[in-house]
């Protein structure tokens, strides 16, 4: 594990298993990257995924990220977020800290994310821009959520 540090009155959590889902989905679903996302598909990534939270002494999750990898080559950080009320405590830090910490994130070739705001948080984990953009392609499906919502409906 890590030697991150974090405040009084909180503490890691390591693994899908420790994760709080609803919690997680309640912060997620209300996100610009993930605007609508059904608790289904929040329990699947968890489930398929090197997950880290922070809970407060009373166990309630206010931080979490995951890191989804084959633990050999590659690996995409996603949805890192720590809850407005529990921000600028250094939680975020520590939490990464722990994450990147972890044996399956060592040596990897790859280690990608996307971020429309946290640019200079994760340069201080040594993330940069692509070197090739014109290499790198995507599949990006913004509206998927939104789909399967008024599938349901119907």
């Amino acid at each position: 594990m890590s030697t991150a540090t974090l405040p009084g009155g909180y503490a890691l959590r390591v693994g899908a298993e420790q994760m709080d889902v609803p919690a997680v989905h309640a912060f997620l679903t209300r996100t610009y990257w993930s605007e609508g996302i059904p608790l289904e598909v929040v329990e699947r990534a968890v489930r398929h995924s090197l997950c880290m939270g922070v809970v407060t002494a009373d166990g309630e999750q206010v931080a979490f990220a995951r890191a989804i990898t084959d633990q050999a080559t590659f690996a995409y950080l996603a949805d890192v977020y720590v809850l407005p009320e529990h921000r600028g405590r250094g939680l975020s830090r520590a939490m990464l800290s722990a994450l990147f910490a972890q044996p399956g994130l060592q040596d990897l070739r790859r280690f990608m994310l996307a971020t429309r705001d946290a640019h200079a948080l994760y340069a201080g984990y040594g993330f940069t821009p692509l070197a090739r953009p014109e290499r790198m392609m995507e599949r990006h499906d913004p509206q998927v959520y939104q789909r399967l919502a008024a599938n349901r409906a119907d």
